[in-house]
């Protein structure tokens, strides 16, 4: 795991600045990007990479240790080499321990900056037993080879559910230039489907609006966080609304007099809660017990269905869908993806099949898909918890 190879085009492995944020963690094992350039800064095994700059400056209190020879390093990082009597390692999960103290040497204004005579000045906990420091180095990288192999599975979970996605439901019609129009087509059939339905005919398309009993937002109650409470009725924003589940961790709270203001605006068992603004516009999840008598506010859409023609639960797959996702996309003008307005929301597009039993068969199957993805979710997150535990434990206090 020292020298950096070419590949077959003459292409050498290289780092650039913003994957410090995006690909790497502590310690890198694996490169991910090529370039064809020959000259630059080559790594050599244990070299340390920060960033140099960065709008904030947490983002500056980050290190990574480079386990390879030769890899072309961009621009905008700062480079340590650690003396022989520091394990590079080690050094690695101690600067990342050592955020606050990083932090204090930041300059500039709107764009901070970090240079290595800063770098250099910074007063680290050091032990200088070499068993010592390879031990806490292999007790984290280990665990993150735990973390990087249970993030390996939440992605193919995540890949199987969108290749169920693409063959659960119909694939919209194609216009004679070859690209895909909004609308599906009036009849058809999935690519995949459960057997006890095979024989069961085509699919037809209906306007949500028809198949509805409810369509609206909230409003943000006057005083805005203000008047949150610790407890009482769940108050659901933007952010509590994922991919398929909601998102409850940091959920707010109204009183029932904040409440009975915006009584048109409760939640009830099985709503399609939808984000109709902002950056997770589209994003879709159906309201259980737990926000059951709570509120939306003005950026989330409550779309309740008639239910003996239309399951929430399979129409919540299908607004998250890639076919779900192009409505939604086709109305925002220049792909900005600003907002959605409930006339918007009544025109979508569905694709209904001959019976509910099939909606709710595709229903169940891709809400336990759902299951499966938030479950690892979280027991990545407690595993991250886990290590913030053990950087804090391992290293002592400044």
């Amino acid at each position: 795991m020292s020298k950096a190879e070419l590949d077959e085009n003459g292409s050498k492995p290289c780092i650039h600045y913003g994957e410090l944020f995006t690909k790497y963690s502590e310690v890198i094992s694996s490169i991910y990007s090529k370039t064809n350039r020959k000259d630059g800064f080559k790594s050599k095994v244990g070299d340390i990479l920060m960033p140099s700059s960065d709008v904030t400056p947490d983002g500056l209190a980050k290190a990574s240790v480079i386990m390879h020879n030769d890899v072309i390093l961009g621009g905008d990082m700062n480079i340590l080499r650690p003396i022989e009597d520091i394990k590079p390692i080690f050094l690695s999960y101690l600067l990342n321990r050592s955020k606050r103290e990083i932090i204090k040497l930041v300059s500039g204004t709107t764009v901070k900056h970090i240079y290595p005579s800063q770098i250099s000045n910074c007063h680290l906990p050091i032990v200088y037993d070499d068993t010592e420091q390879q031990r806490i180095a292999a007790c984290l990288s280990s665990l993150d080879e735990v973390i990087a192999g249970e993030g390996q599975k939440l992605e193919l979970l995540k890949q199987h559910k969108k290749g169920l996605l693409q063959n659960l439901f119909p694939h919209p019609s194609t216009s004679s230039g070859g690209s895909t129009v909004a609308e599906p087509v009036e009849a058809n059939v999935p690519r995949l489907r459960f057997k006890e339905f095979e024989n069961s005919g085509e699919w037809v398309v209906k306007k949500l609006g028809d198949m509805t009993l409810k369509v609206g937002s909230g409003v943000t109650p006057f005083g805005g966080e203000s008047v949150y409470k610790k407890n009482g009725r769940p108050f659901v924003r933007s952010q509590n609304v994922g991919w398929g589940f909601l998102l409850l961790e940091n959920i707010a709270f109204i009183d029932d007099e904040t409440h009975q203001s915006s009584i048109n605006t409760e939640i009830m068992q099985d709503d399609v809660l939808l984000n109709i603004t902002g950056a997770s516009i589209g994003r879709s999840a159906v309201a259980n017990n737990q926000v059951c008598g709570g509120n939306v506010n003005q950026h989330v859409c409550i779309i309740r269905t008639l239910v003996k023609h239309l399951n929430p639960f399979f129409l919540c797959q299908y607004l998250n869908s890639s076919f779900g996702q192009n409505q939604i996309d086709s109305f925002q003008a220049g792909g900005n993806r600003q907002g959605l307005n409930f006339a918007q929301i009544r025109s979508l597009s569905i694709p209904i099949p001959p019976t509910l039993a099939e909606q709710q068969r595709i229903a169940a199957c891709l809400s336990s898909l759902d299951d499966l993805i938030n479950a690892q979710s979280q027991k990545i997150e407690a595993l991250k918890e886990h290590k913030k535990g053990l950087l804090q434990g391992l290293f002592p206090q400044m």
